[in-house]
């Protein structure tokens, strides 16, 4: 099988660090290649960039399409589009953020997230509510260090989260941590085995619940809500410009 982690921010050093921490758990005969979008925002940190990032990192589903990719994993934590690509996609498409809450919920009975900055924590906690995990999560913490500062010090960012870890498991009573970033992954197994708490990764949760998927034979339903985009026609301003599904004209091909 081929699962395509789509990164949908412009970094590429990010891509990288995620498609390495998906390579350590992908099981033997799967292929997973990783992508990310030239002109959306460096990192993702709030509804706009959200928005900036959907129409590339679409793009690259439909593109995905046509390659006969078997699942998409989208490695941003705020799960940015994840309904418009399951519309457009044939295949599996897995959040990490929705990944990560069921594997918490699964080995433990609660569960606190520990994200980058504070403007993402409402973000996360809707998700997690969304998500049927309200009532498991304890709570949504924050390291008030920025995505790209994951990167730019990683020796600080991995001490903050250590010591906000260490708070969810006396201040919550929390059982299972969650890692609210992509660009958190390659910590994953440090932090678990410093402070003896289950540390779950969106990436390689999402990577292995796409393996089990597609191994199932499981595709995304295109019956009512995940259908293909209806075809629509583009209005430039002065007359409707017919335009074929693209989702459809490549499935076609």
């Amino acid at each position: 099988m081929h699962i395509r982690l789509i990164n949908p921010n412009s970094t590429a050093s990010m891509t990288t660090q995620a498609l390495e921490s998906a390579l350590r758990v992908a099981s033997a005969g799967t292929r997973v290649t990783a992508v990310n979008p030239v002109g959306t925002p460096v990192s993702i940190e709030g509804s706009t960039d959200e928005a900036m990032a959907v129409p590339a990192m679409l793009s690259e589903i439909r593109a995905g399409e046509a390659q006969g990719i078997d699942a998409y994993v989208i490695a941003c934590f705020d799960d940015p589009g994840l309904h418009a690509a399951r519309e457009v996609a044939r295949v599996p498409v897995i959040g990490i953020c929705q990944a990560a809450v069921q594997v918490a919920m699964t080995i433990s009975r609660r569960f606190s997230v520990v994200t980058t900055l504070p403007r993402s924590v409402p973000i996360i906690e809707d998700m997690v509510q969304a998500y049927g995990a309200g009532h498991h999560c304890r709570t949504v913490r924050a390291i008030n260090l920025p995505v790209l500062g994951l990167e730019e010090d990683p020796v600080t960012a991995e001490r903050l989260l250590l010591d906000e870890i260490e708070r969810a498991k006396i201040e919550d009573r929390a059982e299972a941590i969650v890692l609210g970033c992509a660009g958190m992954s390659s910590l994953c197994e440090r932090l678990s085995e410093a402070t003896g708490v289950p540390v779950i990764d969106g990436v390689t949760a999402a990577l292995k619940i796409a393996e089990a998927l597609v191994g199932a034979g499981y595709s995304t339903s295109k019956v009512n809500g995940y259908d293909y985009p209806r075809e629509k026609g583009v209005f430039d301003g002065a007359v409707a410009l017919p335009r074929v599904g693209a989702a459809r004209a490549a499935l076609a091909e």
